[in-house]
């Protein structure tokens, strides 16, 4: 399924990739398969091209789902999950636009002085809090270390 099929004429004007809107601002690339031309001029190729990438995403994305608990980037490797499916997938490319967008705005918001201001706050506050569970500790049952320790 691409762009033109499901309605989406206005962002599938270019598909050369992303142009320039009136105000200099970059508009998004085209959504649609990415497959060859000789693939999508078979409808039978295509399809199996589709479950390929299907299959492959799949699998990648349930290797992130697993790295979640265990130790390795989770994340990054649902995200490459999702990135693979967006070669192909109309759905997938309008997450990844909607989760690189909202990245974007958070980092933004990070980027803000009252924002930093609080975080360096709240980092100190922290930062002070466990010294001083760490001094009533260690004030308390001293430093023994593990080859001294008694059974």
């Amino acid at each position: 399924m691409n762009a033109e099929s499901d309605g989406r004429q206005g962002v599938a004007d270019s598909a050369a990739g992303p142009a320039t809107t009136g105000d200099g601002a970059k508009a998004e690339p085209a959504l649609g398969s990415k497959a060859p031309g000789f693939i999508k001029r078979s409808r039978a190729l295509h399809l199996s091209w589709q479950v390929g990438v299907f299959v492959v995403g799949l699998a990648v994305v349930v290797v992130g789902i697993i790295m979640l608990p265990l130790p390795g980037p989770g994340w990054v490797v649902i995200f490459g999950g999702m990135a693979i499916w967006a070669t192909e997938f109309v759905w997938a490319q309008l997450a990844l636009r909607w989760t690189k967008r909202k990245v974007t705005e958070a980092a933004q918001r990070a980027l803000d002085p009252r924002v930093r201001k609080r975080n360096l706050t709240l980092t100190v506050i922290t930062l002070v809090i466990c010294a001083a569970a760490a001094a009533v500790y260690l004030w308390k049952f001293g430093i023994v270390m593990p080859w001294k320790i008694d059974e």
